[in-house]
């Protein structure tokens, strides 16, 4: 999509884009949506040339899905494949957008900061670093429901002073719901002393401790392949993980970019900001509910949509329509 297309397309004032991470994957994915529509396969196609391998394949057949290396780009093609749809369907641009985790790729992407094949090399590379940067088992990351995000931090630093090994929040994704990263040993006790506070403690099903200091000598390798894209500020706003806040220079846009691989997302602070600035329709881009029900939750959030099928599409284009007052 050039952000020439974009500019043509009309400005909704009350929505904004949601773009999901890792663990939205599903095999499968998008295959209804395929048979309908070509731009689906098209894209997938594209980013696919990019890198040199085939991306629908691992999509369909789920044959090495969840090494991230595979997860980043195929999880970024297919929410710019969904993107490219809903504005070919003649959905309204969002008046912001957001990303969780790789998310932020996604975004960006959609925003025409950056081209598809770019940022699947990017994603892949940022994938394969992430991995190397720490031995398989060796990290971990939980969800911790049901304690306030400064107790979680609190248990944290605690254990990463007793010497075992780091452990950090690197998702604050709502009120009572942050996930936690580090070594394996160390996010196992915070996981134990949090249920000892009648908290739930939930592994998740990860082979990297993303949004840790783990992940500092990753970002370092990282921010050279950055230095070597073509990057542009973004045409429809992108509120950043790091800071919830938007970049205003490219300089900017790059070191979120690289802090973000160690530092934690900023998530309930970015859906905050975006009811601050009077948004009340989310609209979910890419595989999954898992953003769409974290906004259903907020108070100023009207409805929240996710658009990975064909019939959720259309209910969520007319809703948006309807809701920005463009049709009656």
């Amino acid at each position: 999509m050039s952000a020439k297309r974009l500019e043509q397309v009309a400005l909704a004032t009350k929505t904004a884009f949601v773009f999901p991470g890792q663990g939205s994957q599903k095999v499968g994915m998008l295959a209804e949506l395929a048979e309908q529509f070509s731009g689906v396969g098209q894209t997938f196609a594209e980013a696919s040339d990019a890198l040199g391998f085939d991306l629908w394949h691992i999509a369909q057949s789920g044959e090495g899905l969840d090494q991230t290396e595979n997860t980043q780009p195929v999880l970024l093609t297919a929410s710019i494949a969904l993107w490219r749809l809903w504005l070919d369907l003649g959905g309204l641009a969002p008046k912001y957008l957001a990303g969780h985790s790789l998310g932020e790729y996604s975004a960006l992407v959609a925003a025409g900061s950056m081209s598809l094949a770019d940022a699947v090399k990017l994603v892949n590379l940022r994938g394969k670093l992430m991995q190397n940067a720490v031995p398989q088992g060796e990290g971990a990351m939980a969800a911790i429901l049901g304690l306030a995000d400064d107790k979680v931090v609190e248990l944290c630093q605690s254990v990463s002073a007793s010497g075992q090994g780091s452990v950090e929040a690197a998702n604050y994704n709502s009120q009572g719901q942050v996930v936690i990263a580090g070594s394996t040993a160390s996010v196992q006790q915070v996981m134990a002393l949090a249920k000892e506070q009648s908290a739930k403690a939930i592994a998740l099903p990860v082979s990297v401790p993303s949004h840790c200091s783990l992940m500092k000598p990753a970002a370092e390798k990282f921010a050279e392949a950055l230095e070597q894209t073509a990057i542009e500020l973004p045409t429809i706003p992108v509120i950043q993980n790091v800071n919830a806040g938007i970049a205003t220079d490219v300089a900017q846009l790059r070191q979120a970019l690289t802090a973000q691989l160690y530092q934690s997302v900023q998530w309930t602070r970015t859906m905050q900001s975006l009811q601050d600035q009077g948004i009340q329709y989310i609209v979910e881009c890419g595989p999954g509910i898992v953003l769409s029900n974290l906004a259903k939750r907020l108070p100023n959030i009207e409805k929240a949509f996710s658009i990975d099928s064909k019939s959720k599409m259309e209910d969520a284009l007319n809703a948006v329509l309807v809701a920005e007052g463009k049709i009656a």
